[in-house]
């Protein structure tokens, strides 16, 4: 896409990776600016009443009883930052440093934080100078949103902090001085502005959710190749089964399965003298599991995209008067900021896909074991006994399996109250965004040992052909790798097969492009 506007709506995942991952432009809808003028002129209204509204001039959480005289209103919003940018760990990847900014800007262009448009255009101005704040994974429990990754974030915003620019980690000063931009000094509410929201959690989310959804594609892919490799029957994908059990998502992979298997030389070599009644469930019910993976993730993307376009900044400032107030706007406190819509829905992300890596390394136990394997050689192996051909690679698959399951344990049920009990009930949705992240990488290697192990398992079929789609689908795995001929590492062809699978190469490739 040739740019992103930014007007406050919804943004699509396709937009989110487009602006992260590939350095997409971004600009500000006018309509945008002329929200945030409103709303920012209502604070200025309150300021200059003498009312005390929390968080323009009042302290934060437990503290917010404590009125802050007119002229330190500027240093409260930079203490705000300064205090809260405590977080700990490794720092998120540059790319999830470009969702989060991205996303803060989009929620303040919204007009509901009482920001200046000058703020929201510096967030834009670090996106495309490539101006990314060092911000490290952990620390937010999800309410007040994400306040310790957003508070570093801010520190940049202000010339404080740290930044990576052009591969290189700085100081957030040196960095905005090397790409010609100026820090902001922050007015009374834009402190709690840029630190009161679900940015964080959002950013990892969505980035890893935009993944699994590659990976769940893929999986039919893999699935369908094992299928051939080990003889197996395409009579369970009938159309007609599926339409007796209409879940949208089993009959969209049941039919992709079909059109991914048709025309196959195997299928036919075995079609009229198969003493097999059924097939193992890991092949028979693909379409039941993958297409309540693709359910899942369908639902946990709508959330993401719906927080992408929502106000959680506490207070909300409402500039038109309404009929509570008729002489002016409002400055109201809830809880957008909360993260629960989002923890709930990574959980449910880190489950599906634990099961869809589950299922898949269960078809690679099936390519893999000598006494279910259908007559392929033990472990795939050209001489087995003197090699032993792929048997580590289900052993590695079992290994991240566990992890997954440990990691599918959901975080959002572990509330732990803070900031003296104000804040008594929390989210967790940052550990449940890194647990999924996590969960993903795991899944991508697994269906990568598929890949690998099932185009081994096909070259022990030959002189019969798979389905064309299959066939192709090979021809890409033995452009990444080669066959196994003599044991060899194989540490770096799945790092290589993961790698074409997270990036969405090998979706291209087998599409044929």
């Amino acid at each position: 896409m040739d740019s992103v506007i930014l007007d406050g709506q919804p943004l699509m995942l396709a937009e989110i990776e487009a602006v992260s991952l590939f350095a997409c432009p971004v600009a500000l809808a006018p309509a945008a600016m002329t929200r945030m003028t409103a709303s920012r002129a209502t604070i200025e209204e309150i300021l200059a009443a003498g009312q005390t509204v929390y968080g323009v001039n009042t302290g934060f959480g437990k503290l917010s009883d404590v009125r802050i005289p007119s002229d330190s209103l500027a240093q409260l919003q930079t203490n705000l930052v300064r205090s809260h940018a405590g977080g700990v760990g490794q720092p998120l990847s540059e790319a999830e440093s470009r969702a989060m900014l991205l996303l803060r800007a989009n929620v303040l262009a919204k007009g509901f934080s009482g920001s200046r448009p000058q703020l929201v255009e510096l967030l834009v101005a670090l996106l495309n100078a490539g101006v990314h704040p060092v911000i490290p994974e952990k620390g937010s429990v999800g309410a007040s949103g994400d306040l310790a990754p957003l508070a570093h974030l801010a520190l940049v915003v202000i010339g404080e902090g740290e930044a990576f620019y052009r591969g290189e980690r700085m100081a957030g000063a040196e960095a905005l001085r090397r790409a010609g931009l100026v820090p902001l000094q922050l007015a009374a509410k834009e402190g709690l502005a840029l630190l009161n929201g679900t940015q964080a959690m959002t950013a990892v989310g969505a980035l890893a959710v935009a993944r699994a959804r590659r990976v769940s594609e893929l999986a039919d892919l893999a699935g369908a190749m094992s299928l051939e490799a080990l003889m197996g029957t395409p009579a369970a994908f009938d159309p007609r089964i599926h339409l007796a059990r209409p879940h949208a998502g089993q009959i969209a992979v049941a039919s992709h399965l079909i059109q991914l298997l048709d025309d196959s030389e195997i299928r036919e070599s075995h079609r009229n003298h198969d003493s097999r009644v059924q097939d193992a469930y890991c092949l028979r019910c693909m379409p039941q599991v993958h297409g309540a993976v693709r359910g899942a993730l369908a639902h946990v993307a709508g959330v993401l995209e719906t927080e992408a376009g929502s106000a959680t900044d506490n207070p909300l400032v409402f500039p038109e008067p309404s009929a509570e107030t008729p002489n002016g706007g409002a400055v109201l406190s809830g809880g957008n900021f909360h993260g629960a819509p989002l923890a709930y829905a990574f959980d449910y992300a880190a489950i599906v896909m634990t099961d869809l890596a589950g299922i898949a390394e269960r078809r690679v136990d099936r390519l893999l074991n000598p006494d279910i394997n259908e007559g392929l050689p033990a472990f795939l192996s050209p001489d087995p006994g003197l090699s032993s051909g792929f048997m580590i690679a289900q052993i590695v698959a079992a290994a991240l399996i566990n992890e997954c399951q440990v990691l599918s344990h959901p975080s959002s049920t572990g509330s732990i109250p803070t900031d003296g009990g104000k804040e008594d009930h929390v989210s967790m949705g940052m550990t449940g965004a890194l647990k999924l992240r996590q969960i993903i990488e795991n899944a991508e290697r697994i269906v990568a040992i598929e890949l690998m192990c099932a185009a081994q398992g096909l070259e022990f079929r030959q002189p019969l052909k798979p389905s064309r789609e299959v066939q192709r689908a090979y021809a890409a795995v033995r452009g990444v790798v080669p066959r196994l001929e003599q044991d060899r590492v194989l540490a770096q062809d799945i790092d290589a097969l993961a790698a074409a699978v997270r990036t969405g190469a090998f979706n291209a490739w087998c599409e044929g492009r």
